[in-house]
């Protein structure tokens, strides 16, 4: 059965129906060649009589639309529900599109010029996206729009992707200039979605550096509310994901629609409501700081988003975000690979370690069964602080006499792994490089470069840049017996100016630049196809689906404090699967907020995701080496459960003192619980722990974690006892396998 149903009930004006799992998504040509939106939710069989539903009724100073003398009926300019609105044609609620004309006015009106209906998915250029295997994945429709003004020559042709067994859509548009004089973006978002009404919460995941994605949730109300970035990346403080849900939903009912950005720059999106109480959703690159000329003949594509629908609530919608991103977003021999449990030696040493110092570490790690050992900052240049060094990519001789290819051997030998740090985009002042080229930083000339941690940004939009830069990196990658890179990116983008672009294309600079760091990233996944890159920046700041196409995994926050990680990786996982997510045990007390919690809840916190250490091994007493060393068997016991296993969230840290989440195979014959306890109570006793996803005719044992046999049923029913959890920091992990 075909995944786009395509219907004509009147000539020129086609219904478009897009099947998912159990959704429909269904848009159609209003009669006046308007684009309309019809239905994004449950179900929904292809009928031709569904035509009459685009109309809308004009209200009171609306703007209507006349054919000749007449008015068309119930056709109000900006009460129709598009599925790409324009500007300064009538809809006074938000744009998804602008266009400044060669004349100097603004605006465009899109009408119906053709369709197309397409095997798979085809790539995006130059762009991170979803995608598919196989033709017989996914069908591609394509809709083209032209402006209705007859000199202007644009054409916007509007991209949706429906993937076969899933509830997902994968939207963007491509705007080209056919006519004969230049025009220019002012803003070109991804995708709009008119809803029939305002009846939802917004859920967004807002945060700051150490405490990214955090939860927030209200009803939506007349009037705007967006959420952005223009930091130039994604970034702690903004994410580009949000979600509107039915005022009942929770983790397991009621409707959820989300809205993820394949982007890693700046981004706008959120929701308006209207006078009518509809909500219109946008999302795409954050129109402030955006221009983008178009000659005659060029186009502009859009990055793309992906809208998930689940009648099953918060969890339904993980699930759908989760095995789309971690079978047709992340890529390469890495996708479908269990990742290596990791020591990093930032946290032991910071800047200050030698080759025998590190060598060491490696020897203990090698003993409790750690994997993969990873040199982090202060390797290059003159790198003993911050202040200094980036962008010479070569070894400080003077810290490591024999290089970096040394310090691998010397790691290999005590039976690991290799892997170093870089911080490929940014550049000290104090550098050879930035001696050599002072221009080759974002800057504006006669105003001040704002530093940040004593650093500026490369200028990624230029090409010679993004060579110099991965000449140097490649030459270590080649040299030394590297298998991991951990590419960091520690502050923002300010003064943004390019001194190789003219004045009038200033705008395209923020753009470009991403555009760079996705040529950077697309080189050192060809010529190196079996590294492992871990995406940091600052920790969690750059955390989004973008880059997840070329890093298959995060660091998920600088903040390693075990409790600090609980509300973290749980906004965390509303989108991203815990295959994407680095999370370490470190040193206590905490280097962040300096807490001390025990060997056994930090590992626990840290088996959720990618597990590793970031501490000094070698000043472990024995009673932690011994419980590092279960650790690390657990982490090898389960990892399998984090590449395919589906996540249950049980317990919202942020709404008690009880954090609780689950992992279970999708044979239903494995699963690992966990529960941590913040903050006990006085004279208080948990209720039992009811879980999910599990077979109830089955009986599970639990073989590593507190003694006991129940059913499915039961557990799912009657949950596990809590009664162990009765002093602050406290936690639990249950291992179940299903007796034959």
């Amino acid at each position: 059965m075909s995944l786009v149903t395509v219907l004509s009930p009147a000539p020129g004006q086609p219904l478009f129906f897009l099947r998912g799992a159990a959704s429909t998504y269904a848009c159609g040509v209003h009669p006046s060649g308007l684009l309309c939106h019809l239905h994004w939710g449950g179900p929904l069989a292809p009928d031709a009589s569904l035509a009459e539903r685009l109309e809308s009724g004009a209200a009171a100073f609306s703007p209507e639309r006349r054919r000749g003398a007449a008015l068309w009926p119930k056709t109000g300019y900006d009460t129709l529900r598009y599925e790409y609105p324009t500007a300064n044609t009538g809809d006074f609620r938000e744009p998804a599109v602008d266009v400044r004309h060669a004349d100097g006015t603004h605006g465009l009106r899109l009408i119906y010029a053709g369709h197309r209906v397409l095997p798979g998915k085809p790539a995006l250029p130059g762009l991170p996206a979803t995608y598919a295997e196989a033709p017989a994945e996914a069908e591609t429709l394509e809709v083209d729009l032209r402006d209705e003004r007859e000199n202007s020559g644009i054409l916007v042709t509007l991209s949706y992707t429906v993937f076969a067994d899933r509830d997902v859509i994968a939207r963007s548009a491509r705007i080209t200039n056919r006519g004969s004089a230049p025009i220019t973006l002012t803003r070109a978002l991804s995708a709009a979605l008119d809803l029939p009404h305002h009846r939802h919460d917004l859920l967004t995941l807002p945060g700051a550096w150490a405490r990214e994605r955090w939860v927030e949730r209200a009803a939506l109300r007349s009037g705007a509310q967006w959420i952005g970035s223009r930091r130039g990346a994604s970034s702690h403080q903004s994410h580009p994901f949000f979600a509107l849900l039915a005022p009942q939903a929770d983790e397991t009912q009621g409707e959820a629609r989300g809205f993820s950005l394949v982007y890693s720059g700046n981004h706008h999106g959120g929701a308006e409501v209207d006078q009518l109480f509809r909500a219109r959703a946008l999302l795409g690159i954050h129109p402030d700081g955006f221009e983008w000329h178009l000659a005659p003949g060029e186009s502009f594509q859009t990055p793309e988003v992906v809208l998930a629908f689940s009648a099953a609530g918060l969890g339904g919608l993980s699930g759908q975000y989760h095995r789309l991103y971690r079978e047709r977003l992340v890529r390469g021999p890495w996708r479908d690979r269990e990742r290596p449990i990791l020591i990093n030696n930032w946290e032991a040493t910071y800047f200050d370690f030698t080759a025998e110092k590190l060598a060491a570490i490696a020897r203990t790690a090698g003993a409790l069964g750690i994997e993969l050992f990873v040199l982090d900052d202060g390797w290059f240049g003159k790198r003993n602080d911050d202040t200094t060094s980036l962008g010479d990519w070569f070894v400080d001789r003077k810290k490591l006499p024999e290089g970096v290819a040394d310090v691998g051997r010397r790691i290999e030998a005590e039976g690991l792994r290799f892997g170093l740090w870089f911080e490929p985009e940014m550049i000290s002042p104090d550098s050879e490089l930035y001696r050599a080229h002072p221009d080759w930083c974002l800057h504006v000339p006669g105003r001040a470069r704002t530093e940040g941690r004593h650093q500026l940004v490369l200028d990624f939009s230029r090409p010679e840049v993004v060579d110099a830069i991965y000449t140097q990196v490649a030459k270590i990658l080649r040299e030394a017996p590297i298998g991991y890179v951990k590419w960091d990116m520690n502050r923002h983008l300010t003064e943004v100016g390019s001194a190789a672009l003219p004045p009038e294309r200033q705008g395209e600079v923020f753009h470009r630049h991403i555009l760079g760091v996705y040529a950077f990233a697309e080189r050192l996944v060809r010529e190196f196809p079996e590294l492992l890159i871990e995406g940091c920046s600052g920790g969690g700041g750059r955390y989004d689906p973008g880059m997840l196409h070329y890093t298959p995994q995060f660091w998920c926050s600088d903040n390693t404090d075990a409790i600090a990680r609980l509300r973290i990786q749980h906004g965390t996982s509303l989108v991203y699967p815990p295959c994407t997510m680095g999370a370490h045990v470190s040193a206590v007390p905490n280097h962040q907020l300096h807490r001390s919690t025990s060997m056994g809840t930090r590992g626990r916190v840290a088996l959720a995701g990618q597990f590793g250490f970031e501490l000094d091994l070698t000043k472990l007493d024995e009673a932690d080496l011994a419980e590092a060393k279960d650790l690390v068997e657990q982490a090898k016991r389960t990892r399998h459960l984090l590449r395919h296993g589906d996540l249950h969230r049980l317990a919202d840290p942020a709404s008690g003192n009880l954090a609780a989440w689950m992992l279970v195979s999708p044979e239903r014959d494995e699963a690992v619980v966990t529960a941590v306890l913040a903050l006990a109570e006085p004279n208080w006793r948990f209720a039992p722990l009811h879980l999910r996803g599990l077979d109830p005719t089955a009986r599970y044992r639990c073989v590593h974690g507190p003694e006991g046999e129940w059913t499915g049923d039961v557990l799912m029913e009657l949950g596990l006892p809590l009664d162990a959890l009765s002093q602050d920091f406290q936690s639990l992990r249950w291992h179940l396998r299903r007796i034959a």
